[in-house]
């Protein structure tokens, strides 16, 4: 059951940079709407389980939110820099290293060496599938993606930062999942503000069509959200997020047939064999359990 808890949020996951990709809107706007659908998704949590909220889940639950806040907005910034496709299996391939390495070092997840070792292939297979699918066929020439493949690649380092402490933070915590999702909520429209406030030229902008829209894409990560933690007191950090991140074949695919982003026929090829390695390297760590 926790194996297909965790692949909900790959499903959902999956589908947010091609639904705010359809919606469209500024990095400021996609991030203001998805982080107020998500606290709609968290008011909704708040009365189904009847949570009584601690000062300390509070805290726990703001201070990822904001980590998380600062992971999808370089993440929605790297998307407009370099593209979904590929800014999605290089962003999950960094996440999933760094996610599964604290699963490990700070959860002791991986418990004999035989786990360790199963884990530690797996892993390096995503890597290399979630790779695969970003590499660029030299023969189509230059063009004008180049330009901002160092700004796509600053934003994504830092996006990784905070999409790994997001989670990390929650599980160090120790707390139920049930208490953290509306707070983490709160902490993630407060980071969506900040940046906003922290960009004069934004302030008014923010305030669109657009950012109604992707309430919606707030509210489908929600949805995934809420499946993620409540995967991982069955399978752990490592596999639950890992199996999650799976959700890259469907931004990767949807992002070149849906949204017509281009591929050449290498390129295609490199996709298939690295969404191929993925999927293999998510089956492989769920079966660990």
């Amino acid at each position: 059951m926790g194996i297909l808890l965790a692949l909900i949020p790959a499903l959902c996951w999956g589908s947010i940079g091609l639904i705010s990709g359809r919606l469209g809107g500024t990095s400021y706007q996609q991030t203001l709407g998805m982080t107020a659908g998500a606290v709609l998704f968290g008011i909704f949590s708040l009365v189904y389980f009847h949570v009584q909220l601690s000062g300390i889940a509070m805290l726990v639950g703001i201070a990822s939110g904001l980590c998380w806040a600062v992971g999808q907005f370089e993440q929605f910034q790297s998307m407009k820099f370099i593209g979904i496709s590929r800014t999605v299996p290089i962003s999950t391939g960094l996440q999933l290293a760094g996610t599964a390495l604290a699963g490990v070092l700070l959860f002791h997840e991986w418990k004999t060496s035989t786990m360790v070792m199963t884990g530690t292939i797996a892993v390096i297979i995503l890597i290399a599938g979630a790779a695969l699918t970003s590499l660029r066929d030299k023969s189509a020439g230059v063009n004008s993606e180049h330009i901002e493949a160092g700004r796509g690649a600053t934003a994504i380092a830092i996006s990784t930062v905070g999409y790994i402490l997001y989670t990390v933070i929650v599980n160090m915590s120790g707390l139920d999942s049930k208490l953290i999702l509306f707070p983490q909520s709160i902490g993630m429209i407060l980071g969506a503000l900040i940046f906003i406030l922290l960009s004069k030229e934004n302030r008014k902008k923010v305030w669109h069509v657009a950012t109604a829209k992707n309430v919606l894409t707030g509210l489908v990560w929600g949805i995934g959200n809420f499946f993620m933690f409540m995967a991982i007191p069955s399978v752990g950090l490592a596999i639950s997020y890992s199996l999650a991140q799976c959700g890259i074949v469907i931004s990767t695919f949807g992002s070149i047939w849906l949204l017509g982003e281009k591929k050449t026929n290498r390129e295609m090829v490199y996709t298939v064999i690295g969404s191929l390695l993925v999927i293999a390297g998510g089956v492989t760590l769920g079966l660990m359990k």
